[in-house]
């Protein structure tokens, strides 16, 4: 790679940035070209790329930005091209800010809608970064709700007028709402019911699109209309609900640097409303993300930052959900006692809830069905095969039909623990019948849990209903014949 020839003074903030970080000039180039093979990019810089960028040379594209975040993920703070001393450009992981402001907070997240929406799908692409968790979950901790979101006529914002090189074209000008209403908020609200069903039952891949339209076209106006303080903190965590969907559903089809971008801003939305507990609740999203990605540590950081952020003073179903999310990342790491703990706090907790109290509408999905299903997992996980079957069982006994996908995967890891305990034909039973219900669905998420199935299948690749799981496996195109 070459840069621009244009000479610069000698680049003083580039070269206090390295020796902070500790980097060689050898290092910084080759966590770089790293970096850029998470983008499909072949950079290969060297050393001697490092040493004309400290002589004050500019490199080409995204570059700078893909430096910013090589310092960022090593020194724990979010730095963009500019702190590099370098030109400004488009952050590469554009989405990842914890906004300053309501208003910036509203020009980040309907710029991810726009990108969503539109012609640029490389966004779906993106990677998850682990280091992308560390400064919004520390500024959501640290940072308290914002002063004041309202705005009056005068204020009502125009969408951002941005260069076609920095974030794609600009999107049309339209007039701003007059007056938000409580009819439209309510509005807001039920078209997060219908898509939260969708999700549930079909995947996530069945509405994801209609749901980041709605957003862009409905929602944006009304962040950028006319409301007051209540009724403003009303509408942010109305979005905030919406985009933490739209990024769940994103993670359900296997988009999942975009579906980090979606949680980060939902969190910065929810900071807005006022809504701390919610905040929580996108914390344990993402925690989930991590725990299926196999970042675990991670899983039970952002657990634990959910809980310190949240106190005790949430509904009881609240604490049972997020000791559950700590118990997931224990399970993943081996950590027996912690999980065995964890699952403990979690049943008390839920254990401690009645009949009615008034608990968010967002949280009514944890019941004993879950907490049976949350279970499951960590036994599993810790291959506690015995206790992993009995709880995946009382969980598909209670859990209601239009929860198919979690059905599913509490059959797989039921398949597993059967199989961990020696009884083949019902593992590959359960298995196939989940696999069925997997080529049904749109759901990337759903087709990995049972071909994590058919790895845990293979030292048996010999017996006869084994072979006969893999050849429909591939018959379905899910995984290929053992």
């Amino acid at each position: 790679m070459t840069d621009r020839s244009t000479r610069r003074s000698p680049n003083r903030r580039l070269a206090a940035l390295i020796a902070e970080a500790g980097f060689s000039n050898a290092g910084l180039a080759r966590r770089v070209d790293q970096l850029g093979i998470e983008h499909g990019l072949d950079l290969r810089y060297d050393k001697t790329s490092v040493t004309r960028w400290l002589r004050g040379h500019q490199p080409r594209g995204t570059t700078p930005a893909l430096i910013a975040e090589v310092f960022t993920r090593r020194l724990g703070r979010r730095l963009s091209a500019t702190d590099l001393g370098m030109d400004a450009v488009a952050p590469v992981y554009a989405g990842l800010e914890f906004a300053a402001s309501p208003d910036e907070a509203i020009d980040i997240v309907s710029g991810l809608w726009r990108k969503d929406t539109g012609s640029q799908t490389d966004v779906r692409r993106i990677a998850f970064t682990p280091a992308g968790l560390v400064v919004p979950s520390r500024d959501w901790l640290i940072g308290g709700s914002d002063e004041r979101v309202a705005h009056t006529s005068a204020e009502a914002l125009a969408p951002p007028r941005v260069p076609a090189q920095t974030r794609g074209p600009a999107a049309p000008a339209r007039p701003a709402r007059q007056r938000v209403t409580m009819g439209e908020i309510a509005a807001l609200r039920s078209v997060g019911d219908l898509f939260r069903s969708l999700d549930n039952a079909y995947g996530g891949g069945h509405a994801r699109q209609a749901l980041v339209r709605y957003l862009e076209h409905e929602a944006e106006p009304m962040l950028r209309g006319t409301y007051g303080e209540a009724l403003g903190r009303r509408l942010f965590g109305s979005v905030a609900d919406l985009t933490r969907l739209a990024g769940w559903t994103s993670y359900d089809i296997g988009a999942h640097g975009l579906a980090q971008r979606y949680f980060v801003q939902a969190l910065r939305l929810a900071q807005a409303a006022g809504d701390r507990v919610y905040g929580g609740y996108v914390l344990v999203t993402m925690s989930r993300q991590a725990v299926y990605l196999g970042h675990g540590r991670e899983a039970v950081q952002l657990a634990r930052v959910a809980q310190q952020g949240v106190g005790t003073s949430a509904p009881a179903v609240v604490q049972a959900l997020l000791h559950s999310a700590e118990a997931r990342g224990h399970g993943l790491l081996g950590e027996v006692r912690a999980c065995t703990a964890a699952l403990i706090r979690a049943e008390r907790a839920l254990e401690a809830a009645r009949p009615g109290d008034d608990i968010p509408h967002w949280v009514r999905f944890f019941d004993e069905a879950q907490l049976a299903d949350e279970f499951g997992h960590c036994h599993r996980d810790l291959q506690q095969y015995r206790a992993a079957a009995q709880h995946a069982e009382r969980s598909l006994q209670l859990r209601a039909l239009g929860y198919a996908r979690s059905r599913l995967f509490c059959r797989t890891v039921l398949a597993s623990a059967r199989l961990g305990l020696g009884e083949l034909d019902a593992a590959c039973s359960l298995g196939g019948e989940a696999m069925q219900q997997a080529v049904e669905m749109r759901s990337t998420r759903a087709l990995e849990y049972v071909r994590e199935f058919g790895r845990r299948l293979e030292q048996h690749r010999d017996a006869t209903p084994v072979r006969a799981f893999y050849e429909r496996a591939a018959v379905l195109g899910v995984v290929a014949a053992g």
